[in-house]
């Protein structure tokens, strides 16, 4: 089961292409300036199956490409890392946006190392306003880092993402 507080089809804002965006429940980071501070709370929204959330996402055929968003992904990085898999197997995009640096969740636990494995893009570190910026896509601060993580892992350091698809900074 996951805890989530909401679905979003057909955004545009959470990476490219026309996406599906899986809001987590639950965030201990609190960042001030949040934009969505109603995901902190562990205790609210609503539980699903990842059956149910799969059957969620393949009723709209246009999406090919998923987010995981919050809230804290990495708060549930055990059942989003199996959903993230399967996912994958069926040939999505899978990015994930954290509170967290792609440093800190190399040295975090066994199921966030799972699931930074099963993502293909990071968009990492806490919203800070006094870094806030319109001019960057993706992201809202410009402490965030877009990141490749095959090839970050491959490297064992933190890689911009430069696929033109991401890319698109004003």
């Amino acid at each position: 089961m996951l805890k989530l507080a909401g679905i979003v089809h057909d955004s545009i804002v959470d990476g490219p292409g026309m996406r599906i965006v899986l809001f987590t429940q639950g965030c201990p980071h609190h960042c001030e300036g949040c934009h969505n501070p109603e995901t902190w709370d562990f205790d609210a929204g609503v539980s699903l199956t990842l059956e149910d959330i799969l059957k969620e996402i393949e009723s709209n055929p246009m999406c090919r490409g998923i987010t995981f968003s919050g809230g804290e992904p990495f708060a549930q990085a055990g059942e989003l890392a199996k959903l993230a898999g399967v996912l994958k197997s069926r040939g999505y995009e899978v990015a994930s946006y954290s509170g967290y640096t792609f440093e800190q969740l190399l040295k975090g636990t066994d199921d966030q190392k799972k699931l930074l494995r099963m993502i293909d893009v990071l968009i990492d570190g806490p919203y800070q306003p006094e870094y806030r910026s319109l001019n960057l896509n993706f992201r809202g601060s410009s402490n965030q880092r877009v990141l490749n993580v095959p090839r970050s892992l491959q490297t064992g350091t933190a890689a911009a993402e430069t696929s033109a698809r991401w890319l698109c900074d004003y």
